[in-house]
């Protein structure tokens, strides 16, 4: 593959200069900031993940700010999902729809206070999005790129580091919750949240300045247990149904197509962007649907580096979005946009890959359930 010039133009993250001390040997650009894509190799660090602890470098994950007296009707317009019961101190995963319910990003939400939300997005201009929707509104809101750089702390062994770093009001966190704290003066949000499938926290960084420190401190920390720097892991969340923009969801899909009817409530009072829109896909119903599947391959083959033609009778009829071989599973599973006919378990394809073609079954997901309970100490 060519490689990536490292450059000014593009953003480096606070945590640029360890992960290259650390090893970072290979960079994609994600938000418009450098993001270490791998240390050894997705296999080796899909394991290290699997059995022990690895902090990842997600500062790409560019936070949209929200603040003012409007802040929590002004987050409510932005996404379908019903945030009534969304507290202070909580997280929410949500999309972001435009006026046809097309998919603008999707995110974790996390409410800090009565009237200060972040926004933690995919790779997309998240950021832009919302300052128009504020522009044009009649709602008293702060839109901004506060700063703030997260980290991903994931693995089994992540909550015996997180001990050692934080107290218990930190490291116990239930799942989808957040606390604000310090470590050694370094201020930062921490939420038991991740992209990995596995039991983790997201640090977020609120002093750019100190991302070297924070980085070091939490590697000392992991030490005895087993921790490596790695890259988000495609296999485990693969494994684990959790979808990737871009990739799997595109502006072209709407909640319906994806399955996440649960983050869409058009019944509900308050208004949103695409309320109508999906109040009718709702009732007439979605000619797509992505769905999981599980190929008819003996042997790992490589993941997917464009989207793959689905096929049935030879007529091209959808696409792989992404695929890889699950060690877990020991299969090659992956997930495929298809007619909604066709989203059937048990549906049969055809695949074309520069590997050769295959075919493939349509199963329900998640592959491998996420881990989301933490034992106590």
């Amino acid at each position: 593959m060519p490689e990536i010039f490292i450059g000014p133009r593009v953003r480096k993250s606070p945590f640029y200069e360890a992960t290259v001390r650390w090893g970072a040997r290979a960079f994609t650009v994600y938000n418009h900031m450098y993001m270490p894509t791998a240390f050894t190799s997705p296999e080796d660090e899909y394991e290290r993940l699997l059995s022990a602890v690895t902090l990842w470098d997600v500062a790409c994950e560019r936070q949209v700010a929200i603040t003012g007296p409007d802040a929590a009707r002004f987050v409510q317009y932005l996404t379908p999902r019903n945030l009534a019961s969304c507290e202070a101190g909580q997280c929410r995963y949500i999309v972001l729809t435009d006026a046809e319910g097309g998919i603008i990003n999707d995110a974790v939400l996390l409410r800090l206070a009565a009237n200060e939300y972040w926004i933690s997005p995919g790779d997309g201009d998240a950021l832009l999005w919302a300052q128009g929707i504020a522009t044009r509104s009649d709602m008293d809101v702060r839109v901004f790129e506060p700063d703030v750089s997260p980290l991903q702390l994931q693995g089994p062994k992540a909550p015996q580091v997180a001990r050692k770093l934080f107290d218990e009001s930190v490291s116990e966190l239930a799942y989808y919750r957040l606390a604000r704290t310090s470590l050694n003066g370094i201020p930062l949000v921490v939420s038991r949240t991740g992209w990995s499938g596995e039991l983790g926290y997201e640090i977020y960084l609120c002093d750019g300045t100190r991302g070297d420190e924070l980085w070091e401190t939490i590697m000392a920390a992991g030490a005895d247990d087993g921790i490596a720097p790695a890259a988000p892991s495609t296999i485990r969340s693969i494994e684990g149904g959790i979808l990737s923009y871009c990739s799997d969801i595109t502006r072209d899909d709407n909640p319906f197509v994806l399955g996440m009817e649960r983050l869409v409530d058009v019944d509900m009072q308050a208004d949103f962007i695409g309320k109508e829109a999906l109040r009718r896909i709702r009732q007439e119903g979605v000619a797509r649907r992505l769905v999981g599947f599980v190929a008819d391959v003996a042997k790992p083959l490589p993941g997917n580096s464009e989207f793959w033609p689905v096929l049935r009778d030879g007529e091209v009829i959808g696409h792989v979005t992404r695929a890889t071989w699950s060690p877990q599973l020991s299969q090659y599973i992956g997930f495929a946009n298809v007619p909604a006919e066709c989203a059937t378990p048990g549906n049969r394809f055809n695949v074309e890959s520069e590997h050769g073609s295959f075919n493939v079954s349509v199963v329900n997901t998640p592959f491998v359930a996420a881990k989301k309970v933490i034992e106590k100490a």
